[in-house]
């Protein structure tokens, strides 16, 4: 079975990094990397303290922390039925470590190998407004073969709750690899 990777790093927004876990694990093996700072975030913005997150988690989910450096996700020999990678969300300091090639930590390493081994990465970032350095990562990391999407919702669906705003972007995250989903209602989806 194909498998995804998907990383949670500390930037606001933890919530899209639960719901995409979620959407994808009934269909595809997941292994998931949480660094520290998602912790301290998902604790702040969401009440979920590091022992309920399991709670979130679908039970079929491999979880890995971001001082794991030898787990086997770590490897690209193990990345051979790994469909894709998401970093959701993605900080501004991930970003700046991958597109300058640093890996000093699981969430980093993972990323490096997905690029490495040619596989679909794609970081979903969570900040605002970009300085030039920002965007200049952003170019670097597009450059060597990755995906930049910004967590920005529309709008055109006529939202009306908080789970409809996450699930209009983790839609469009799907829709990067080709997944059916049923999150969002598309642009003028009901006019044919």
């Amino acid at each position: 079975m194909e498998r995804f990777i998907v990383c949670i790093t500390g930037a606001s927004g933890s919530i899209y990094g639960i719901k995409t876990v979620q959407e994808i694990s009934s269909r595809f093996n997941v292994s998931l990397v949480v660094s520290e700072g998602a912790y301290t975030v998902m604790e702040k913005e969401l009440g979920i303290s590091r022992e309920d997150f399991r709670e979130k988690i679908p039970d079929n989910v491999e979880i890995f922390y971001e001082d794991q450096i030898d787990a086997p996700v770590a490897s690209g020999s193990r990345f051979s039925n790994v469909r894709g990678v998401v970093v959701a969300p993605c900080s501004m300091g991930t970003l700046g470590a991958v597109a300058n090639g640093v890996s000093s930590n699981l969430v980093h390493r993972v990323v490096d190998v997905a690029l490495k081994e040619r596989k679909k990465v794609c970081l979903l970032v969570r900040e605002m407004p970009y300085s030039l350095i920002h965007i200049e990562n952003m170019r670097k990391f597009t450059l060597a073969g990755g995906i930049i999407m910004p967590a920005s919702p529309g709008f055109y669906h006529r939202p009306e709750t908080l789970e409809d705003l996450v699930n209009f972007v983790v839609g469009k995250l799907l829709d990067l690899f080709d997944i059916e989903h049923y999150l969002y209602e598309r642009w003028r989806e009901n006019e044919d």
